[in-house]
C-alpha cells in the first residue's frame, strides 16, 4: 500500500505541470498535503469534482470536501506494529472565496486524527475541516 501511495503522490506532483492556467473570474484552492500522504479534491457542494488536484470555484460559499490518505505510525498504535494506512474524507466550508484568488488547503493528522486547514494568499487560517468519515485501508 505505501508503495502504491509514494507511486500516487509521484504522479500527482508530475500532473502539477499539466494544470491548467487558474480562470480570473473564479477562487483556485491548491491542495497541499504532508510527505508520503495523498490529498484529492472530491467535491464541491456534494457534487463531484472534474480534476483531483485543484479546486477551483465561484466567488462566495463552497463546501469542499477532500480525501485524505495516510499512514499512523507505529508509536501511536503500539510497539511491533506496521503502520496503519487511513482513508478519510474531510470537509472544509468558508463563505467568502474572492475571485483571482488562490487558496491553499493543507492536509495532515495526529495520530489517527486527520485535519485540513484553508489559507489565505496572506497564509492566513480562514476555515478548518471537519473529519466526514474514515476507514482503514
Amino acid at each position: 500500500m505505501r508503495t502504491l501511495m509514494l507511486t500516487g503522490g509521484l504522479l500527482m506532483l508530475a500532473g502539477c505541470a499539466g494544470l491548467p492556467d487558474p480562470d480570473p473570474a473564479q477562487a483556485w484552492v491548491d491542495l497541499e498535503a504532508h510527505q508520503n500522504t495523498a490529498l484529492q479534491a472530491l467535491k464541491v457542494d456534494e457534487k463531484p469534482t472534474i480534476d483531483k488536484r485543484y479546486f477551483e470555484v465561484q466567488p462566495g460559499s463552497h463546501k469542499l470536501t477532500v480525501r485524505y490518505q495516510f499512514a499512523v505510525e507505529p508509536s501511536n498504535i503500539g510497539p511491533d506494529t506496521e503502520p496503519l494506512w487511513r482513508d478519510c474524507q474531510l470537509s472544509v466550508i468558508f463563505k467568502d472565496f474572492n475571485a483571482g484568488q488562490r487558496y491553499q488547503l493543507r492536509a495532515g493528522n495526529i495520530g489517527f486524527r486527520p485535519w485540513a486547514k484553508l489559507y489565505d494568499q496572506q497564509r492566513k487560517m480562514v476555515g478548518q475541516g471537519q473529519p466526514a468519515g474514515c476507514q482503514r485501508t
